[in-house]
Order: C-alpha cells, then structure tokens, then sequence
C-alpha cells in the first residue's frame, strides 16, 4: 500500500529511523476532557475516578520516510472503542514542514497545522517553544530523569484520530533507548493562542504527574483503519 503525497509515493508502513523525544502527562477533569473528545465520540480512561490524562509532547524527527522535522502534540488517554485497552488521541499536532503535514493528514487524518517550533534538547533539561501564527502557544521544559532500562522489542500502540466526521485507528511500533523518567519534572507556561486558552480551560499549568525524555527511537506507523 502506497500514497501519493506531493508527487511523492509514501510506502506504507512508514519508517522512522531516528528521532528524540519528551513528553509530559498531566492529570485534568475528566468531564473537561469529555467535552474536548466530545466531537470524536471517545471517553477519556480515568485512573483515578473523575480524572483524565492529557500529555503533552515534542519530537525532533532526524530521519525518516517524511523527512526531517519537529512535531508538537497534544493528546489524551482514551478508552479503546474497538478493544480492550487504551490508546491516544491526538488533538492537535502542530509540525514545521509542509510535507509531513501533508502526508500526516492525507494518510491518517491527523490534525497536523504549521507552526514555529522551538525545539533544545542538547542538554539535559529539554525545552520546546511553540508559535503559530506570531502568537504564542506553550512554553515546555522537560527536567532530567533517572535512566530507564531499554527494551529491545517493539512496543505496539494504538493512536486515534478524528477528522471530517471520520475516527481511524493507527497502529504503530515503538522502540526507545536512553528513556529518562520521573515524578513531575515540568515546567509549563501558556500564551494567548486559542490552544493555550483550550489547555488553560483543563486546569493547566499544574505540577506534571510525570515526564520522560527518549534519546533515541525507531518507530513503524501503519495505514490508518477507519473505525467510525
């Protein structure tokens, strides 16, 4: 299976060779977090009785089948409406080069728009700006953790998007090396976009229930299954 994306054929599935990433998850309303996935007909998993989970994440893409670019995300922990378990719903997935966005929502209708992304993640605490627009959206630092052992398998994962009236499911794969986690360990600030004032409406900037850094990640995204 095959697309053609801007006069170039993408080759499913795609191959991501190299990235880094960070991520920071977040406790909110759960009845807040119904009203954000209200549009998609998803229910947020709450570990804790009415408390959802949105993370918030960025990535520097090095190497891959839809170049080389940095992505930012927003995205909640839903309840599989397919099977049992959870997945992820990407909300918004701002990246700053026009053939990813394209590829990103011809191929699996992620809700990919351009912005300026700041990404610094040559030291040990990671940091992304994000702009669209001249406005901005979010300022994110990401403090070090203490090392997770590396898993040499992949892991499998599910994520879901929502676009024109359409829920898909996309399977993907995983592998991470140099993971750092901890307790916490965020620093959030929020700007004037209408984004920040949706986050703002979440209860957001708060202390992070967790963060985590990923040196290095090789990653299989497979064709979207269209679910609803």
């Amino acid at each position: 299976m095959s697309h053609l994306i801007q006069g170039e054929r993408v080759t499913m599935p795609v191959r991501i060779r190299d990235a880094s990433a960070c991520a920071a998850m977040f406790t909110v309303p759960a009845r807040r977090a119904r009203s954000v996935l209200s549009h998609a007909g998803l229910d947020p998993v709450e570990p804790v009785r009415g408390t959802a989970v949105c993370a918030l994440a960025f990535v520097h893409y090095r190497d891959g089948d839809l170049g080389s670019y940095h992505e930012f995300a927003v995205a909640f922990l839903v309840r599989d409406p397919v099977r049992r378990g959870s997945g992820a719903f990407i909300h918004w997935l701002p990246v700053d080069q026009t053939f990813t966005l394209a590829a990103g929502r011809t191929i699996w209708g992620f809700p990919k728009e351009m912005a300026d992304i700041d990404l610094r993640l040559g030291g040990r605490t990671k940091s992304c700006v994000i702009r669209q627009d001249g406005r901005l959206v979010a300022g994110l630092l990401v403090k070090p953790g203490i090392p997770v052992p590396s898993r040499s398998e992949l892991v499998s994962l599910d994520a879901y998007t929502h676009q024109d009236g359409v829920l898909r499911r996309i399977p993907w794969k995983l592998r991470a090396q140099r993971v750092r986690s901890r307790p916490g360990g965020a620093l959030l600030r929020l700007g004037d976009h209408p984004v920040a004032r949706e986050l703002a409406s979440l209860g957001l900037p708060k202390t992070a229930l967790c963060t985590s850094s990923i040196g290095t990640m090789a990653m299989t995204v497979a064709d979207a299954d269209v679910v609803g």
